[in-house]
C-alpha cells in the first residue's frame, strides 16, 4: 500500500494509464478481428478496407507505446500479406 502522498498519485495515474491502454489494445485486437473474418468470408474488398483501419489502429498503439513496434509491425505484415494472397485469388479466377 503506497504510504506518501506521491506514491498515492502515482497509483491513481497509473490506474488511469492502464485503462486507456486496455482499451487502445482492446481496438486493436478488435480491428484485428474484423480483417480475420473479412478473410474468413473471402471478400477482398471487405478485407482491404479492413486492414486499412487495423493498420492505422495498430500503428497508434505502437506510436503511444501499447505495444512493441516489432510486434505491430509484424502483424500488420501477415495480415497484409493475406489479404494479398485473397485479392491474388480473386483476380486469377
Amino acid at each position: 500500500m503506497a504510504n506518501t502522498k506521491s506514491a498515492k498519485k502515482a497509483t491513481r495515474v497509473i490506474e488511469r494509464r492502464t485503462a486507456v491502454n486496455k482499451a487502445r489494445r482492446t481496438r486493436m485486437r478488435s480491428s484485428w478481428r474484423s480483417v480475420e473474418e473479412a478473410i474468413a468470408t473471402g471478400d477482398a474488398k471487405t478485407a482491404a478496407e479492413a486492414l486499412r483501419a487495423a493498420e492505422s489502429e495498430t500503428m497508434r498503439a505502437v506510436s503511444k507505446g501499447v505495444v512493441h513496434k516489432n510486434l505491430g509491425s509484424r502483424k500488420v505484415s501477415r495480415l497484409a500479406k493475406r489479404v494479398g494472397a485473397l485479392s491474388g485469388a480473386k483476380k486469377r479466377s
